[in-house]
Parts: structure tokens; sequence; C-alpha cells
């Protein structure tokens, strides 16, 4: 498994997240599948690919200034999908993603010398992205091969605790105007009675 041995050689996860063990690092009881947690977290692998989007868009819009913006939107997302392995399996899609496959190849191949600062966000959402796919039954251990084959795994990065990724999620995102600033007035209004 790819996500993240520490130095006594156990998988390291996060509070609340099933290992196969019955109990989280924290001897707190596993999350069922039906927690409110998946869907948030979830969210949160979206917000960091919307992320990686707009940066990467700019960037190919620059080395791709000979073709049209929908062409560069299009490479854009088919990277981002293939990186965390959700191709888009939409007819236009997948026939712009055969027609480009060496293009697509190539550009996610200098993911990690053009987008390094976004390799822990990226390393991150992969691992979340993978503990929730588990959660639900899923195998997305192919995306994190593939990451790791191309360099965008940071192997020696600890898995974030579920909390601390959604608060460095919520910062980017307002950041990268995504999300809205919240306002803790509002918040603690509607749940103080």
């Amino acid at each position: 498994m790819i996500i993240s041995r520490s130095r006594d050689s156990r998988l390291k996860c996060p509070d609340g997240i099933r290992t196969g063990t019955g109990l989280s690092g924290s001897g707190e009881k596993m999350v069922e599948p039906t927690s409110k947690l998946i869907p948030i977290l979830r969210e949160g692998v979206n917000i960091v690919k919307m992320i990686l989007f707009k940066e990467m868009k700019s960037y190919l819009s620059d080395r791709y200034a000979d073709t049209n913006a929908g062409y560069v939107a299009k490479l854009t997302g088919a990277i981002i999908n293939e990186v965390f392995g959700t191709p888009n399996t939409n007819e236009s899609f997948t026939a712009f993603n055969r027609d480009n496959k060496e293009r697509i190849e190539s550009e996610m191949a200098g993911i990690p010398d053009n987008f390094g600062k976004f390799l822990t966000l990226a390393t991150d959402a992969l691992r979340i992205q993978f503990l929730c796919d588990s959660l639900e039954g899923l195998d997305s251990e192919p995306a994190l091969v593939r990451a790791k084959k191309l360099g965008i795994l940071m192997m020696e990065r600890e898995i974030p605790l579920p909390k601390t990724f959604m608060e460095t999620v919520r910062k980017l995102g307002v950041a990268y105007k995504i999300l809205q600033p919240m306002n803790i007035h509002e918040d603690l209004s509607t749940s103080v009675h």
C-alpha cells in the first residue's frame, strides 16, 4: 500500500479512518462508510483539484498560446483527472484523451518540476481520496501508484488528519476565490441558541 508508513512500519491513518483493525490511531471508534465525514473530505479533494486546475490552466495557457482556451481547459482537466484516477467518461472527453495521450502524459511527467509547490497538497488530496474510496469499497490504489511513479506523491509525508486537511483546503479555497470566507459571527449565532 502506498499511503505512508511510520518509523515503526505501522500504517499511519488519520483519527476516525478505518485501517482494518477497528480502531483509529488514537484508539477511537472507526468512521462508518455512511458517516458525514466522507462527503466533506471528498469536497476537500475536489477543491484541491480546482486549485490545481486553476494553476495548471494558467501555466498551460502560456505554454500552448497558439491553441484556443477550450483546448487548454480540456487538456488541463484531462491531466488533473488522470492524476486522480477519475477520467471523464463522456465520449467527447475520451476522444480528446485518446487524441492527446502523449501530450497529457508528457505534462503529467512535468508536474513535479512545474508545480513543485503543490506536491504536498496533491499528495494529501490523493491520500484522502484513497481513504474515502477504501471506506466505500472502491480501489483507487492505481492512482497512488501512478502518482508515485510520476514523482507527484511525496512518500515521506505523513497522512494528514481530516481536520488539518480541511483547514488547509478551506484557507486555500478562500485564497483562490473558490470558497467564501466564513463569518465567525454568523456561525456562532446559528450554533448558539
